[in-house]
């Protein structure tokens, strides 16, 4: 089956249930150790996952690591430009939860993104970024303690699809021809518009399927969330881009409405449900009113519709969501994509969990990781229904590797990420204890210590790092 790595003599395969792992306590899990920094950063991450587990359960469970290859490393072992070589998509696919550090983005033709590919290969449609503060990380922010986010990004569709052309190549010049003599002169709606002859050409679909399927994840996990945190925030810009980002929006109210109505709750049904409880004898129109301030200037038939809508929600929802029932739901609300930038800085502590497209999620959880110390310290996981894989953040900084002192928070946390996901709490919680208690003794690498007010003179290495994180481990 593989022709240059053997996996582990003992241990077991993960499996998937309709779309959630099943894992058995002695799990293979195939690790790549990235590229550049990857050579510190991994045998940290590892010290302390193991660790971790092995404090947790006391040796009745353990992980039974699997060396693969991608990236640089990759091309030692296999030749050159096999990045991605198939021993490795092999032992993803047939161990279903891996870990990987940074990689090197190739130069040249073929992957434009290792870590896209891996994504597109194995259909990681959920990227989620959790952006939460821990004490004593220097900030720009002067709450950050404020936000407590988890994103979850649309990752197979959007424009990172990849399925664009360039300025001047025959297919650019085929498709703008097309739509400036045939489909745009056909759409009323878009009048006068042409494209510039010498534009680049990108296209950016935006399907019902892949919009759901992240936002049905979203809402699974916010369900498993305290009360107080149980909100889904669908993030668009669907006021300019309306037959994608508006769609999105849409068929994510759609699904919450349908697949999970006896456990959510619009934002707009709220107001009306509310309105109604404080106020038993309020009449249609003035409930109304009140969920549409421009109420008295709309049309009749516009003020219809509203009308109508109200009476739909309190007949539908009056028993089994009214009279206060609906705050014990999860909340469902959208914001456009500029708005909620500024907001998760402004007001954050009324965000918990954000659903939005590709490009929108990328920007964001780069944002919210910076508000709460960067991504040195910022975690990831790419999940699907048969797969997931846990990644670093950042990029693989090649000129300090090798000289253990970089910061492996990020892949650390992504550890942390993944035992949570395999159903590992106690091991998970263990780490976060530790990092937690670390940092906030001023135990850091150099990149926190020289940020920290005073600043910490004798920054940890990144291995001594990963030994704090063991040493501040609560006793279970």
């Amino acid at each position: 089956m593989y022709t240059q790595i053997t996996p582990p003599s003992t241990g077991e395969r993960i499996s998937f249930h309709n779309g959630e792992p099943q894992v058995p306590d002695q799990p293979i899990i195939p690790f790549i150790r990235g590229d550049g920094t990857g050579v510190d950063l991994w045998p940290a991450a590892q010290h302390v996952l193991d660790q971790a587990v092995a404090a947790a359960y006391g040796g009745q469970r353990q992980i039974h690591w699997f060396k693969v290859y991608a990236g640089d490393e990759a091309c030692e072992r296999y030749g050159t430009y096999q990045y991605l070589p198939e021993d490795t998509l092999a032992a993803i696919r047939e161990y279903g939860i891996a870990i990987k550090g940074p990689l090197t983005t190739p130069i040249g033709g073929g992957i434009r993104s290792l870590n896209v590919a891996l994504r597109q290969i194995f259909d990681l449609y959920a990227c989620v970024r959790p952006c939460k503060y821990y004490s004593g990380i220097p900030s720009p922010h002067r709450h950050p303690e404020k936000l407590d986010v988890i994103i979850y990004r649309e990752n197979t569709e959007d424009l990172y699809l990849g399925i664009e052309w360039r300025a001047g190549s025959p297919v650019a010049e085929q498709l703008i021809n097309l739509l400036n003599e045939e489909l745009i002169p056909a759409t009323p709606e878009h009048g006068q518009k042409r494209l510039r002859l010498d534009s680049g050409i990108g296209i950016k679909p935006v399907s019902k399927t892949g919009s759901q399927r992240l936002v049905r994840r979203a809402i699974q996990h916010a369900l498993r969330l305290p009360p107080a945190k149980q909100q889904v925030t669908l993030v668009h810009k669907g006021n300019i881009m309306k037959y994608t980002e508006g769609a999105f929006r849409d068929w994510g109210y759609e699904l919450a409405t349908t697949e999970f109505r006896a456990a959510c709750v619009t934002e707009q049904e709220s107001w009306i449900l509310d309105n109604q409880a404080r106020h038993p004898h309020l009449s249609l129109t003035d409930n109304a009113r009140l969920i549409e301030p421009g109420y008295d200037s709309l049309t009749p038939e516009k003020q219809a519709q509203v009308c109508a809508q109200v009476a739909q929600v309190l007949e539908a929802l009056g028993e089994t969501h009214g009279h206060g029932q609906w705050k014990q739901k999860v909340m469902v609300n959208d914001r456009i994509a500029d708005s909620i930038f500024q907001q998760i800085q402004t007001r954050p502590d009324e965000y918990s969990i954000l659903a939005t497209l590709n490009l929108n999620g990328d920007y964001l959880s780069d944002a919210a990781a910076a508000i709460v110390g960067g991504l040195g310290m910022g975690p990831g996981a790419n999940i699907g229904d048969t797969c997931a894989i846990f990644e670093a953040t950042h990029g693989t900084a090649p000129k300090h590797a090798g000289l253990d002192r970089v910061n492996p928070g990020s892949l650390i946390l992504s550890g942390v990420m993944m035992l949570e996901y395999m159903g590992w709490q106690e091991a998970a919680d263990l780490i976060k204890q530790g990092l937690g208690a670390a940092v906030g003794q001023g135990q850091v690498t150099y990149d926190l210590a020289r940020l920290m007010e005073p600043p910490v003179l004798n920054p940890l290495k990144c291995s001594e790092f990963a030994q704090a994180i063991v040493q501040n481990f609560s006793p279970t």
